[in-house]
């Protein structure tokens, strides 16, 4: 029983948490997480076309999400990483980045202000929205995507804050 608590108060402690005294004037205070992802567009986001992925790799689904925004409006790097494209795909300016783990990030239609092999941090501008995004209801949409390997992910779930789970011993 010792044992189990040990390991409980180990994984407390792992993730952040730290014993309060018990002092009527100490209040706790919550360990300061620092988000590895940001959205690509400034305030409020606003999915007007969710991610619905293809049942085959050739078949028809949307392979990411679309933001609403605003004609000129900054586009950010979702995470730290390194443009590997910047430039014009079926006529559509497009910016690709990729970041730790095998992932990458796309974002179009975008006027990049960034360049292949340039390396970007979490926030920072890649690039100005354009409008005219097909099916967009809104003046301009961002269409982000998200890619490990050959499959296509939900760039939304990287917004997420993780969950912690833990499981029974034995």
């Amino acid at each position: 029983m010792r044992a189990r608590f040990r390991l409980f108060l180990l994984i407390l402690f792992m993730a952040g948490f730290t014993p309060v005294p018990a002092a009527a004037d100490v209040a706790p205070v919550a360990p300061a997480i620092t988000p590895l992802w940001t959205a690509p567009l400034g305030g409020d986001l606003a999915v007007t076309r969710p991610f619905d992925p293809p049942p085959g790799p050739f078949s028809a689904g949307h392979r990411g999400v679309d933001l609403g925004g605003t004609p000129w409006w900054p586009v950010l790097a979702a995470g730290d990483g390194v443009v590997v494209f910047a430039g014009t795909v079926a006529g559509r300016p497009v910016v690709s980045i990729d970041h730790a783990d095998g992932l990458r990030t796309t974002y179009e239609p975008v006027d990049p202000s960034v360049a292949a092999g340039q390396r970007v941090t979490r926030g920072s501008p890649i690039g100005t929205l354009i409008g005219g995004h097909g099916g967009c209801p809104r003046e301009a949409c961002l269409h982000w995507g998200l890619r490990r390997g050959e499959g296509y992910l939900d760039p939304m779930t990287l917004l997420r804050p993780p969950q912690v789970r833990l499981l029974p011993m034995g």
